[in-house]
């Protein structure tokens, strides 16, 4: 076995080995069917803005793939999580539990909202939520008040927690939901990363009173920019629909809007991309699984050096194959994205976690060191459903 000092050069082989001797983008889009048909019959038909059959079309296949009874496409995965977070009853003087080990659009969904994030752990094996730990965090730190969770230190109410699927994988959800039943505390899944990704044969963004999907340019489906909310509550979906409309009242040719609105309807246009995208889905996640074994075998003499699996009872869409340094390698982290990179081999770490970012600093948060350690271990490589095609 080589010496650890070799590793930033064993892990540059082992992704050459797999992808080729070529440039390869951390995550790119994949076009392989019917998109340019969808976009031309937008562009033929006039129907390019948020009128369109294929925005009905999207929403229907959407639901459909996920098993949510209802979904609802709006511009982008951030907009999905504003709207689902209103919606659930997020007020100004509320808290919302969230991972510190997320994209920044989380947190900025809850501060949308007036809200306060408090932030929370995440554990290695999926790098969710760390429920064991935040079971203890809650009975030393908040109590039911009115069938309301208070924080004891703040006053104010901790509504909602929003569980994230990092990178494609479940987060534990039975956990969460023991959670969330305890202190009362309701569920909104941040299932931007997951679409495909399933918990005990159920789709991620369908277990809590609401989910939310992006399809931005990175994921694994895209439809440019777009997201969507997913839920089993008609009354909901209705809202939301309504509401990311600019609450506007259909009335013939006047303009009545009963309530502050949001201009977050998508496109039809996007909706036609997503409705092309949804129909190659199916073979996407079976590349993007292929892979990941060829990773996994390309990976396995490694020393010090783990490719993160699927959970146990979970299906993973792998929508970002990840590398986790054993601690004595975190010296070598820089110099193997420095390696790589200049080799044009996409690398990235982890998110810079946001309790450390300048607009988090002042909120709320327990102990983040399994977050801390994750942050400066994790190394994202290149994951594009088109890789595997290619050896």
């Amino acid at each position: 076995m080589q010496m650890p000092i070799d590793l930033p050069n064993q892990i540059l082989s082992a992704i050459r080995f797999v992808v080729g001797d070529v440039k390869a983008p951390l995550h790119e889009p994949v076009f392989w069917g019917n998109e340019w048909k969808y976009l031309k019959e937008c562009l033929d038909t006039t129907y390019v803005s948020s009128i369109g059959n294929f925005v009905t079309k999207f929403e229907s296949d959407l639901a459909t793939f996920t098993g949510a009874k209802y979904a609802v496409a709006v511009v982008n995965g951030t907009a999905a999580l504003h709207i689902a977070l209103k919606l659930a009853g997020v007020q100004p003087t509320d808290e919302v539990l969230t991972p510190s080990l997320t994209f920044v659009a989380t947190a900025n969904a809850i501060i949308y909202c007036g809200a306060s994030p408090h932030f929370v752990d995440s554990e290695e094996h999926s790098l969710g939520i760390d429920v064991g730990k935040l079971r203890l965090y809650l009975k030393e730190n908040t109590e039911q008040v009115s069938g309301y969770c208070l924080n004891k230190l703040t006053g104010k109410i901790v509504r909602a927690i929003i569980p994230m699927h990092t990178f494609g994988h479940p987060g534990d959800i039975d956990g969460l939901i023991q959670i969330s039943n305890e202190f009362n505390i309701t569920i909104v899944e941040d299932a931007a990363e997951s679409i495909g990704s399933k918990y005990n044969n159920r789709h991620t963004g369908t277990f809590g009173l609401m989910g939310t999907l992006s399809f931005n340019g990175n994921k694994t489906i895209t439809t440019g920019g777009g997201g969507a909310i997913l839920t089993n509550d008609k009354d909901l979906a209705l809202r939301a629909r309504h509401i990311t409309t600019t609450a506007k009242v259909s009335n013939g040719w006047e303009f009545i809007h009963d309530e502050v609105g949001y201009n977050y309807r998508m496109p039809n246009l996007n909706a036609a991309l997503g409705c092309a995208q949804l129909e190659s889905l199916p073979a996407k996640l079976q590349a993007k699984r292929d892979l990941y074994n060829k990773y996994s075998s390309a990976f396995a003499r490694l020393d010090k050096v783990k490719l993160l699996n699927e959970p146990k009872n979970c299906s993973s869409n792998f929508w970002l194959q990840t590398l986790l340094l054993e601690d004595e390698n975190l010296p070598l982290r820089d110099s193997i994205l420095e390696l790589t990179n200049g080799a044009g081999i996409m690398t990235r770490p982890a998110w810079n976690l946001l309790h450390e970012l300048r607009p988090f600093r002042t909120f709320p948060r327990m102990n983040l060191s399994t977050a801390k350690s994750l942050s400066t271990r994790l190394i994202n490589i290149p994951s594009s459903s088109n890789l595997a095609l290619k050896t």
